[in-house]
């Protein structure tokens, strides 16, 4: 049976590394969901990306949405990667809209995706750290705080996935000619990309043989090589943990919310490592800025945020939002392919 466009919600998720998608209608029952991997950034001068956007977005239709149907939901929430300024909320929302998916459109950083799937509250400081890291907050007035997401740019430490495989192979290549501590990252790091020494795997990044982007993969090794007692790893792992500390208790205090039980989410695949160590680092060190703070990691996919939001716009109720979690898992979103069919003509 076909879907008309009042019944439903669209939810997006888009992170660096997969596109989630997910029709629902009012009452928190699931039309269709997708998931495509994808390395995607929706930033300031990142074209194309809406391109695995849509490609999500047909197979969540398909079989549901009629094509050439004009926008296939009312209200479409799309929490990005790469949504950081206003500026970037602007001209994606802009591009979205030409799109034509939804009648209305609403952009959101993923990290408030991530706060919203990790707590009912309303209010809560969330972190994401996969390959890059961010940090975004609300105060139980409703006052927002975000970071910029740029790197060094934006004053970013020990910013992420990216950075802990950047960082890895440059205390291999330190350990190697004398100018570091010896360390199993000296091995671990070039084997990883089937390379000999980690000066092989730094020529071939500089000659572009092997993609800068793909240092993320390192960050497994890393939380190996610290599990295994390599003290260069687990430095590496703390000097991160404290930068996530740093970043979540500038947003608390920001909020003005030091002294309350407030929730710190945690998203991101650097977060499902399992490493006690690291896990307990963070814990504490939130703690000693605001000690009735209570840290927890996302196990839902994001995109359940994003879909959420939907429900909080259209006016759902608890029995709606607790029908979507139910139903709502990592299991539910299929993987997309590219051969998904149409969901609307006037997709691009």
């Amino acid at each position: 049976m076909l879907r008309k466009f009042p019944d439903l919600l669209l939810a997006v998720d888009g992170g660096a590394s997969k596109v989630d998608v997910v029709l629902l209608d009012a009452s928190g029952a699931l039309v269709g969901a997708a998931r495509l991997a994808a390395s995607g950034h929706f930033g300031l001068g990142r074209d194309g990306q809406l391109e695995s956007v849509e490609r999500a977005i047909r197979a969540a239709g398909e079989g549901v949405i009629e094509a050439g149907a004009g926008p296939l939901a009312d209200l479409g929430v799309y929490c990005l990667a790469g949504a950081d300024l206003p500026v970037d909320d602007r001209r994606i929302a802009a591009e979205i809209e030409g799109r034509g998916w939804t009648r209305k459109t609403v952009v959101r950083n993923d990290t408030f995706a991530v706060l919203r799937a990790g707590t009912e509250r309303g209010w809560g400081v969330a972190v994401v750290c996969g390959t890059g890291l961010n940090c975004a907050g609300i105060a139980p007035d409703g006052r927002t705080v975000r970071f910029p997401s740029f790197g060094e740019l934006s004053g970013d430490r020990a910013h992420g996935g990216g950075w802990l495989g950047r960082a890895a192979l440059g205390a291999a290549i330190r350990a190697r000619d004398g100018r570091g501590p010896r360390t199993a990252l000296e091995r671990l790091v070039p084997e990883h990309f089937q390379m000999s020494s980690p000066a092989q795997l730094m020529e071939a990044i500089y000659l572009e043989k092997v993609d800068y982007g793909r240092a993320h993969e390192l960050s497994p090794v890393v939380f190996a090589a610290a599990r295994g007692g390599d003290a260069v790893a687990r430095g590496l792992l703390d000097e991160m943990a404290d930068e996530i500390v740093t970043t979540a208790v500038a947003a608390i205090r920001r909020l003005r919310v030091t002294s309350k039980d407030v929730d710190v989410v945690l998203g991101g695949g650097v977060f499902r490592s399992h490493d006690r160590r690291f896990m307990s680092r963070i814990e504490a060190g939130l703690q000693r800025s605001a000690p009735r703070s209570r840290m927890q990691t996302l196990t839902a996919p994001p995109v359940l945020g994003a879909a959420l939001m939907g429900l909080d716009l259209a006016g759902a109720g608890s029995p709606a939002k607790a029908r979507l979690r139910k139903a709502l898992t990592h299991a539910r979103l299929r993987p997309a392919t590219r051969s998904a069919g149409r969901t609307s003509g006037r997709g691009r």
